[in-house]
């Protein structure tokens, strides 16, 4: 049997005819996997009760040149859910830096309509940035994940661009930009 027949299904056959081990191995035998609850769909992972589900499965951001289903902005709407949806957007880190991307000063607008419905214009630090779908898909997210939004959208601008400028006096002060 050749090194990698595990790959078109002769595992049995390989175990057997594999030659026995002269040494024995001093390495701890893996712990068993739990087995997941009935009905969970990945056998690794169970969310939470508590977790939205929903808006992890949500559809990805808006593409280039599709507009979100946005009515007016509503003042009032925006100002009950803004302190909610910027403590969610500052637990969304850029894996580059260790900073959240609220302190960072990547957000530019969040935009509430009369339906619940948010926006979130923001930014990345670079046009290359590795990490420019990563981002706004957990923004949407986190942000749609929240019980009294309704549905969430991300429009990543470049105008003005982003400089360190834009960062909190936190942000600089943990990046060493003093």
């Amino acid at each position: 049997m050749g090194l990698f027949s595990f790959l078109t299904g002769n595992r049995n056959q390989d175990k057997a005819s594999a030659p026995a081990e002269t040494a024995p191995d001093s390495r701890p035998a893996p712990a068993p996997v739990p087995s997941p609850p009935s009905g969970s769909q990945d056998p690794l992972f169970t969310p939470p009760e508590a977790w939205n589900v929903d808006a992890l499965n949500a559809p990805l951001p808006v593409q280039e040149g599709e507009a979100p289903e946005m009515g007016p902005a509503d003042p009032a709407q925006t100002a009950s859910l803004q302190s909610k949806i910027i403590d969610v957007l500052k637990t969304v880190y850029d894996p580059e830096i260790p900073v959240d991307i609220y302190e960072l000063g990547l957000i530019y607008d969040i935009v509430v309509d009369a339906a619940r419905r948010v926006l979130v214009k923001m930014t990345l630090t670079s046009p290359a940035c590795p990490s420019a779908q990563q981002i706004p898909q957990e923004v949407r997210y986190k942000v749609k994940a929240l019980p009294e939004v309704t549905d969430a959208w991300v429009e990543i601008v470049w105008e003005p661009p982003w400089d360190k400028d834009r960062m909190s006096e936190a942000a600089k002060l943990q990046l060493g930009f003093f």
